[in-house]
């Protein structure tokens, strides 16, 4: 026998032995099992924080904390003495064991004073008595406040927290009780802190926001209607720190499924008891919870869980500096928990993709589903409005386990297969299913795709669009109709259509490049229509469409307006007898591109000032009778598709008043051309006329002045007589006669119109043959030129 010292309680160790003799040491012996060391049994310590906690003036009731370590052994009970204040002798209260940490003591007399103290007693024996309790006067309680909380106890200290337990007064008052106040301070201050403004309905309290390392201490107070109630017992002093390797409660599942909440304690001891709680209040065995505890190791399984099981659950573990924790189990962790239970109590397959479908190429329907794995015991079925459906020509099902793929194949999709379609799939115990749902809008859209495709792949039997018509604008600002075929022979006839009427081309398309293009050169108003492009052999024919107008048109004018904006050139001035017109040149121009111009950042608007106009080539502005207030910067810009293109001019200074100078020549020429004298029509070029006739020469003339008229024969003056005879009526018809011509009258008559602002001649040659003679070939008659006369 041999006592070996040293060892630490709640440890384990083995032993193995050696003998001894003269000759030597023997070989180890076999190595023991384990051995726990327990501690040691003693009686339990004291008792402490005795109070009174309610007083009828025949009885009081009394509580106190119990023992702070019970000697290795559960704790049996309490024996109470009692003394008045007076007294030296203390008398036994009870003769048998109290076995709650709180008694009312009997037949004490009204208005004295009492003192008490209460013993522990264990497996071992008694323990020491607890320190006698302050002088208690039996005077009946009558205030309408709640009597004092007791037992406070603290747990779970953290390093900046703690949760604070305490039962309930005694004594009521005159109405039920309604919440409580916890207050706090350290130790070494006076001031107490109340940790909650509203009082709290329930008995526990988690107090945060303290300081590591500080000391404090603690009291709750009680409240009705009537006020606060009296303040417990302080509660001894307490160090806010977490203990080193301090574990939590934490959540689990088991092999079977079972929801858990477990906690670890090495210091725990056999005389230790974990004590489960749910909002700090002890559970035990029902059924709701089992509790299995081995060891160091205490768990409580949930037996049936569900939504009433959300909220706080505890556990403190006796026998030890007061180890304890807490867990919040809501309802995240509550789903999360329940998930996976199920996922082990009902495993399911896992699925790369869910029942999807697609169409293939001649329009068929293919059903596929994805596992991440499937071993080759499987088995699944396909299910169509809850009926399964076999393999078949027209369900054509198959999979691939090495990459758990099941897939079923429907050649043909009719407006009969709209329904729910679904795939189980079971694999050993694991199981899962997806299902599919094509009814309605769903449905249509499926079906709609699959016949789409299979017109498609017919389609593509014979020569057809591989794209179809498309539109684009060229860099020289030529929109190009075009097209992409394919699958054509020498004999394929391709044809161009505008609203029905086809479009003759210069040069055939060559289909065996694959592509096709109609060139529209200056796109306007008239190009908008329906073009169309066929093809067609004898395999088949297809057509392609294109709508050219409203959005389409709009399209294609600001992609033009793109690419001639990048073309345009620097803004020009041109001086006209009107104003001063800025012009900016451009590949192409269509009215209907979205322009602006601007003066100083002022967007302008077309009117009898400035005139917003253009051609195929040019935009321009026309700024009639410019004045001062006409300089400035001016900024021209185009709007394209993607961007906007601006030009800009200064018309200010020099070139302002360039400009305005030749304007202003320039109207006063126009004026003077608009005003000077002129032949406005009446003689022709050539006069051809028998002798003996009479010759009428009548023009009208203009002139403002009224311009002077002078008639000449072979650019000489004649004198007016019988022979000749001239003529000017109302100022602008002028005439000349010829009596009796001869063929001396032929030759060139000219007539000269002139006034200050100038003038012209005009020459008719007038040729006369005589009676008899065959008339000359006549000409078609001209009107005769006019030659300019400067003026005066």
């Amino acid at each position: 026998r041999f006592v070996v010292h040293g060892l630490e309680t709640g440890e384990q160790y083995v032993f193995r032995v050696k003998a001894v003799n003269a000759v030597g040491v023997s070989e180890n012996s076999q190595e023991s099992e384990a051995i726990m060391v327990q501690a040691a049994l003693t009686c339990p310590s004291y008792p402490h924080g005795i109070t009174l906690l309610n007083c009828d003036g025949h009885s009081m009731t009394l509580g106190w904390k119990a023992p702070k370590y019970s000697g290795g052994s559960p704790i049996l009970g309490y024996y109470m003495d009692k003394r008045e204040a007076k007294h030296q002798n203390w008398h036994e209260v009870n003769p048998s064991l109290i076995t709650q940490t709180i008694y009312t003591v009997e037949d004490l007399t009204e208005d004295a004073f009492y003192e008490f103290k209460v013993a522990a007693v264990n497996l071992v024996g008694i323990g020491q008595p607890s320190d006698p309790s302050e002088h208690f006067k039996c005077k009946a309680w009558t205030m309408p406040e709640p009597g004092p909380s007791y037992d406070l106890r603290i747990c779970e200290v953290r390093n900046t927290s703690l949760v604070l337990l305490w039962k309930a007064p005694v004594y009521e008052g005159k109405s039920p009780i309604t919440g409580y106040l916890v207050d706090y301070k350290e130790v070494d201050t006076e001031d107490w802190i109340t940790a909650n403004e509203k009082p709290t309905p329930k008995r526990y309290f988690k107090v945060t926001d303290l300081h590591e390392g500080h000391t404090y201490v603690f009291k709750v107070r009680a409240v009705n209607d009537a006020g606060v109630g009296k303040s417990s017992e302080i509660s001894e002093p307490v160090l806010v720190e977490a203990r080193p390797g301090t574990k939590e409660i934490f959540s689990g599942v088991d092999d079977e499924g079972n929801i858990y909440l477990a906690f670890e304690c090495k210091e725990a001891t056999d005389a230790s008891h974990f004590a489960w709680g749910k909002s700090y209040e002890e559970i035990g065995d029902s059924d709701k919870f089992m509790i299995e505890t081995e060891g160091h190791h205490s768990k409580l399984y949930f037996k049936n869980p569900d939504k009433s099981d959300l909220g706080t659950y505890s556990i403190s573990v006796s026998d030890t500096d007061g180890i304890s924790s807490s867990f919040v189990m809501d309802e995240e962790e509550f789903e999360r928990l329940m998930a996976l239970s199920n996922e082990i109590k009902n495993p399911t397959i896992p699925l790369k993709s869910e029942l999807a479908y697609e169409i293939l190429e001649k329009g068929e329907v293919r059903f596929w589903i994805q596992a991440e794995s499937l071993s080759a015991d499987s088995t699944f079925r396909f299910v169509i409005n809850d009926k399964e459906v076999e393999n078949s020509d027209r369900h054509k099902i198959h999979c691939d386990r090495s990459n758990g793929i099941i897939e079923m194949v429907m050649e043909k999709f009719t407006i009969d297969n709209e329904g729910t379609y679904t795939v189980q799939i079971q694999d050993g115990k694991a199981k899962n299913q997806s299902s599919l749902v094509l009814i309605g809008d769903a449905f249509k859209e499926a079906l709609a795709e699959s016949e789409l495709q299979r017109k498609e792949f017919l389609r593509k039997q014979g020569p057809h669009f591989s794209e179809f018509l498309y539109w684009e604008v060229t860099e020289e600002c030529e929109v190009l109709l075009a097209c992409k075929v394919a699958n054509t022979k020498k004999e394929t006839v391709f044809k161009w259509y505008k609203d029905g009427s086809g479009i003759d081309v210069d040069e055939e398309p060559d289909l065996q490049k694959g592509q096709c293009q109609l060139s529209i050169p200056k796109l306007s108003r008239k190009d908008e229509g329906v073009y169309k492009a066929t093809l067609s052999d004898d395999r088949g024919h297809d057509l392609s469409t294109l709508e050219l107008s409203g959005k389409v048109y709009d399209d294609i004018i600001l992609a033009l307006s793109g690419v001639s904006g990048k073309s345009a050139s620097p803004l020009k001035i041109l001086c006209t007898e009107e104003g001063i017109r800025l012009q900016c040149f451009l590949k192409y121009y269509n009215e209907e591109m979205k322009i602006s111009w601007s003066h100083r950042e002022s967007k302008i608007s077309s009117g009898e000032k400035m005139k917003i106009g253009g051609g195929e080539d040019v935009v321009w502005l026309q700024i009639g009778e410019p004045t001062e207030k006409d300089k400035g910067n001016y900024t021209f810009e185009i709007f394209g598709d993607k961007e906007s293109y601006k030009r800009t001019l200064d018309l200010s200074g020099q070139a302002f008043d360039d400009a305005y100078a030749e304007f202003q020549r320039l109207k006063a020429a126009a004026f003077a051309e608009k005003n000077r004298g002129k032949v406005i029509g009446g003689l022709p070029d050539v006069v051809t006329i028998m002798d003996g006739k009479t010759l009428n020469l009548t023009c009208t003339v203009f002139g403002n002045p009224d311009p002077e008229v002078v008639w000449f024969k072979n650019d000489k003056a004649f004198e007016l007589d019988e022979h000749y005879a001239f003529s000017l009526e109302q100022g602008k018809y002028a005439s000349l006669s010829i009596k009796g011509v001869t063929s001396e009258d032929s030759g060139k008559y000219s007539i000269h119109v002139k006034n200050k602002y100038g003038g012209e001649t005009v020459d008719v040659t007038v040729s006369v043959y005589r009676h008899g003679e065959k008339m000359p070939e006549i000409k078609p008659g001209q009107l005769a030129k006019p030659r300019p006369i400067p003026p005066s």
